[in-house]
């Protein structure tokens, strides 16, 4: 009986497609707005509730504050992409594109990693590095990978058959 203990790695073809990344991209863009909105519209009922205009006066002057709009947008972006790869290794892009975020195994990165992605993803051109490098520098950098979920369940199941089979002679 063989002891062949052999880990499972993301290959090429497993890995999201530029379409698939774009995608992801563009909806999440939509998710994190429509995230702004929603606290925008807290904080209005609730400045209403307190009898003060702060909330109203702070957002229709957020246009002409670059540095409050960065650090909303940016905090925003913070918030959406930890909480959401941190519990389920997937925005909603991922959901609708049916693709999810891994490390070199295939599994469920680390918090600590999804931390260092998402912070990645604050440097200049990010979103360029996917489509001219086909991986992101968030995603080289964090040594995470975005994959086809469906193509990486089949490639894990054919995988670990065969390890199973390997291991049973």
């Amino acid at each position: 009986m063989s002891s062949n203990n052999r880990k499972f790695f993301v290959t090429d073809d497993i890995v999201a497609s530029i379409p698939q990344r774009f995608f992801n991209y563009i909806i999440d863009a939509i998710m994190q707005l429509i995230l702004l909105i929603v606290l925008a519209m807290i904080s209005f009922i609730i400045s209403d509730m307190m009898g003060s205009k702060r909330a109203f006066d702070f957002f229709s002057k957020l246009d002409k504050n670059t540095i409050g709009l960065y650090t909303i947008s940016f905090s925003l972006a913070l918030l959406y992409y930890n909480v959401f790869e941190i519990l389920l290794a997937r925005t909603i892009g991922k959901f609708i594109t049916q693709t999810i975020v891994v490390d070199e195994h295939g599994e469920k990165p680390h918090q600590e990693t999804i931390l260092i992605r998402s912070l990645c993803r604050l440097i200049p051109f990010n979103p360029f590095s996917v489509l001219i490098l086909g991986r992101g520098w968030h995603d080289s950098i964090s040594k995470t990978y975005v994959v086809d979920k469906r193509k990486l369940d089949e490639a894990k199941r054919k995988f670990y058959s065969l390890e199973k089979a390997t291991n049973e002679e």
